[in-house]
């Protein structure tokens, strides 16, 4: 795909020999097209309108990837719906990625969209190895011209390519490779454990400098942007990578892999509560965005674990203590209700946590009123005694959780997990983590000495709520009437759990759960995977298994 290249179509099969060895110039529109250009106009030069034709379909992808193919950008762009962006992202194409020979195949078209294969050899500095990958392109119809056109994106030139600036780009590695290891020195590789890939690229940019290796030759996407790691398509020839040592555990790791493949958009992390240390982090499907970390969800019932502390230190009610929990409740002139409209007579705080009573939580807000705290009291519990708010610095992008003060029937959904309220998987993870050591301890992946990070700090829970708060999700993990008693069946003891639904825009709800096992705690969000129990708790349950 450097400019002088030639090209030809041989059985379907665009092939392009640098420095006009192989096949001579044929011309590459009477190959097409039989020597007719008009192709997608009409005689009377009237816009042609409506759906593309197959034949449209067809001609338009040969002659965009013959052009692409042969190096002539302009008209390439020409081919487009955009050609002033088009054009010159061909070219930083053919010039960034050292494509030395390649073949493009396109294949059969699905509509209005054609999938093709690109078949290259990568050439930088006399080291030359193969490249293969698959994308695809969709014709439509011009808006002014009515003729068929290739929609332009740049991720027709290679899938990873999602916006403007990212550019495909063949040299001497700006940081050396890492190999990332466990926390017992197991290799990490995203082959074996897909979801890790956005993370070992972020490693690498980060610490590949600190951790002693030396650069090679490679071929990388460029994201153009510093909050987007470069991700690696191609190593011509390997460096000396650097030795770097993780918190990932490999066993829990890969269950964590495999429970969250048993559902669509699913999610899950693990963390040591005694530690810290985050044990595992998976997500389906696995893509560069590492929602478990990155996600900003309202975490439904989950919360309540944060609203019970938040109501024994201010003295609401304590785990034994009598509370409402009728089937629905009018706050700030919103009704909420529980699910099926229960009702827990003459009930206490525990009950009605284990069955995930709404209206007993809302309730609380009366009190606190009083206080003239109500709008506050739940996000000053959840910075100062979970950490959330806070800024973690776990050592790859993530999110830190959000629970801002709040107005109105903002308040009363707050309580129950929804509102303003937005959390990951980690951030709920940590929630669990905290009741079983008594104490907040900041989520990290990597040891905060090779960069003196600042970790986030919590005051500790009191003994009477720690002790309150086991209890209450104890209960909920092991009681009959518990929600999370199903799910966490089968896992070893001490235990204890909660379950959360949260409901977003009128879809089916977002599935959480979040426990505890041992020195493990994890919490996972199903989109749309409806009640707490039903997805992501044997999402949650088979990673504490693992552990």
């Amino acid at each position: 795909m450097r400019s002088g290249a030639k090209t030809a179509i041989v059985g379907g099969v665009f092939l392009v020999v640098a420095g006009g060895v192989g096949y001579g110039g044929l011309n590459l529109y009477n190959g097409i097209t039989g020597g007719d250009t008009n192709v997608g106009t009409r005689s009377d030069n009237a816009p042609k309108t409506g759906p593309v034709t197959g034949d449209e379909v067809t001609t338009t992808a040969k002659e965009f990837l013959a052009a692409w193919a042969a190096g002539e950008p302009e008209k390439a762009g020409q081919l487009t719906n955009d050609p002033v962006t088009a054009g010159p992202a061909v070219a930083a194409y053919r010039d960034g990625a050292s494509v030395s020979e390649a073949e493009i195949t396109p294949g059969t078209p699905v509509g209005a969209t054609v999938p093709f294969t690109v078949k290259a050899t990568i050439t930088y500095k006399g080291v030359s190895k193969p490249w293969t990958y698959a994308s695809e392109l969709t014709v439509v119809r011009g808006q002014t011209t009515g003729r068929p056109l290739v929609k332009w994106a740049p991720s027709v030139l290679h899938p990873k390519l999602l916006t403007a600036e990212a550019t495909v780009r063949t040299g001497v590695a700006e940081t050396a490779s890492v190999k990332a290891v466990d926390r017992n020195g197991k290799e990490l590789t995203a082959e074996t454990y897909p979801s890790l890939r956005p993370i070992l690229d972020e490693l690498r940019k980060r610490y590949g400098a600190k951790a002693g290796g030396e650069t090679g030759i490679e071929t990388w996407i460029d994201s153009g942007s510093a909050s987007v790691p470069d991700s690696t398509v191609l190593v011509l020839s390997k460096g000396k990578p650097g030795t770097l040592k993780t918190t990932i555990d490999a066993g829990v790791q890969a269950a964590a892999e495999k429970a969250v493949k048993k559902y669509g958009k699913s999610s899950v992390a693990a963390i040591e509560p005694s530690t810290g240390a985050i044990r595992a982090v998976a997500n389906n499907p696995a893509t560069d965005y590492n929602t478990a970390f990155q996600g900003a969800q309202a975490p439904g019932s989950t919360m309540k674990i944060v609203t019970a502390a938040m109501m024994m230190q201010n003295g609401i009610a304590t785990p034994g203590s009598k509370v409402e929990c009728p089937p629905d409740v009018v706050s700030r002139s919103t009704t909420f209700q529980n699910l099926k409209r229960f009702s827990i007579p003459n009930g206490t705080l525990a009950e009605s946590f284990r069955r995930s009573c709404n209206t007993a939580f809302i309730k609380a807000i009366s009190t606190l009123s009083d206080k003239g705290i109500a709008d506050t009291a739940l996000g000053d519990t959840a910075r100062d005694s979970f950490g959330i708010g806070q800024s973690w610095a776990v050592g790859v992008p993530a999110a830190d959780g959000s629970v801002p003060e709040s107005a109105g029937s903002e308040t009363p959904a707050s309580y129950i997990g929804q509102g303003k309220i937005t959390m990951s998987a980690l951030n709920v993870a940590s929630l669990s983590a905290t009741v079983k050591n008594g104490g907040f301890l900041q989520p990290y992946l990597v040891a905060r000495e090779l960069d003196d990070r600042e970790f986030a700090q919590a005051d500790r829970l009191s003994p009477e709520v720690a002790s309150g708060l086991k209890t209450m999700m104890k209960a909920a993990a092991t009681a009959s009437d518990g929600t999370a008693t199903a799910a966490m069946a089968g896992v070893p003891t001490p235990k204890g759990a909660k379950t959360g639904s949260a409901e977003v825009d009128g879809q089916t709800s977002n599935s959480w759960f979040t426990g505890y096992s041992g020195d493990l705690a994890a919490a996972a969000v199903v989109e749309e995977g409806g009640h707490g129990g039903d997805a992501a708790g044997p999402v949650v349950a088979q990673v504490l298994k693992a552990g």
